[in-house]
């Protein structure tokens, strides 16, 4: 079977998937739902009313042939998933802290070269990234990020308080860890890869039951919320939180797929053990991204929403752009040394261990 003949069947299966997932930006943000008539609007509305809606194919300078499929280059050939049993260490991960850049109704991913198109996102770390981004757009661009090496664009569906606007403030936490048990086998990401995790499409009980749900939405005393929760206590050191995990095995052979998801897998249980390691289609360990995002919002949460829609629509997209010498250095040292790392790779229970990075958050 052709790969254009694959990319036909794969979007007939998943053509629910293809839908708007994650938006990019221009500097000013964006109040409200977008205009109406307007291919975010057409978007806006599908997600709203629970309907999928096709995502129209557009060439790309990455994908010339516009059918979905972007190969890596080389290939990751003879990997076979790892099931060694290592000492056992607690942590092993490192932070990301990257900032709100902007807020846009661009998905380079699932819309790419399509301003407009999809319902509204708010991007952190790279500051270019909108529909037109590539990978080497994104290489050229500056970042938010700590560590200046994370030139990588990372995006959800913007948390609006009624029609106001409500971005996190400050570095959020980006976690890097292992999600397999063997921390050891977990290599960096190659330049280019970008997934979307989760569906603006999704039920409230697939939301629920993702293999990436940790504590849903959350507030105060109040945990695993599928939606926002009705109320939250209105003080200054409460904020809407959440925390969700993206899958971590790679097939080795592409960089994105028509679905923007099936060239990933999650980590699933090794027969007779308690292990978590990847699945054989799916054979190379990466980094598990955790998004734990903090929005300041509280009190009265009946008008909160996202731009998908209601809570459980929340997804969001990862675009790599590391420097590659940059992302090897602090998943070398933090992922499989097994050390709880900072954003410069440095962990303070073990200081004898050093950093990854220097004080500039920059490789020394």
């Amino acid at each position: 079977m052709s790969r254009r003949s694959k990319c036909l069947s794969a979007t007939l299966i998943t053509g629910a998937l293809l839908l708007a997932s994650v938006g990019v930006g221009g500097v000013a943000t964006s109040a409200g739902p977008p205009a109406p008539h307007s291919a975010a609007a057409r978007s806006f509305a599908a997600t709203h009313s629970g309907h999928a809606m096709a995502a129209s194919v557009a060439t790309s300078p990455e994908d010339p042939d516009g059918d979905g499929y972007i190969p890596v280059n080389p290939p990751v050939t003879g990997v076979t998933p790892a099931t060694q049993d290592p000492p056992h260490r607690y942590f092993h991960e490192f932070q990301a802290n990257c900032s709100v850049t902007h807020t846009r109704p661009d998905d380079p991913i699932v819309y790419p070269q399509q301003p407009g198109a999809s319902h509204d996102h708010t991007f952190l770390g790279n500051t270019t990234t909108d529909a037109a981004s590539t990978t080497a757009s994104l290489a050229a661009g500056r970042t938010t990020c700590k560590a200046p090496g994370d030139l990588s664009g990372y995006w959800m569906p913007t948390l609006y308080n009624g029609d106001r606007q409500v971005l996190p403030v400050g570095p959020q936490v980006i976690y890097y860890k292992a999600g397999v048990t063997d921390y050891t086998s977990v290599r960096p990401f190659p330049k280019g890869l970008r997934f979307v995790v989760g569906s603006p499409t999704q039920s409230a009980d697939e939301f629920r039951h993702h293999p990436g749900f940790v504590e849903g939405w959350e507030c105060g005393d109040s945990y695993f919320n599928t939606e926002f929760p009705a109320t939250c206590p209105n003080r200054a050191d409460v904020q809407l939180n959440i925390r969700f995990q993206a899958p971590s095995c790679w097939d080795g052979t592409y960089l994105d797929t028509p679905d923007h998801k099936s060239h990933m897998a999650y980590p699933v249980v090794k027969p007779g053990t308690n292990d978590n390691v990847c699945p054989a289609d799916h054979p190379v360990a990466l980094p598990m991204i955790e998004f734990k995002m903090a929005f300041p919002v509280n009190g009265d949460m009946s008008k909160v929403r996202l731009a998908s829609g209601t809570g459980h629509s929340f997804h969001y997209d990862f675009f790599n752009a590391w420097d590659a010498p940059t992302l090897k250095a602090l998943v070398d040292h933090c992922i499989v040394g097994g050390l709880q790392c900072d954003a410069r790779g440095y962990d303070e229970t073990h200081p004898g261990a050093g950093a990854a990075l220097d004080e500039h958050y920059e490789l020394p």
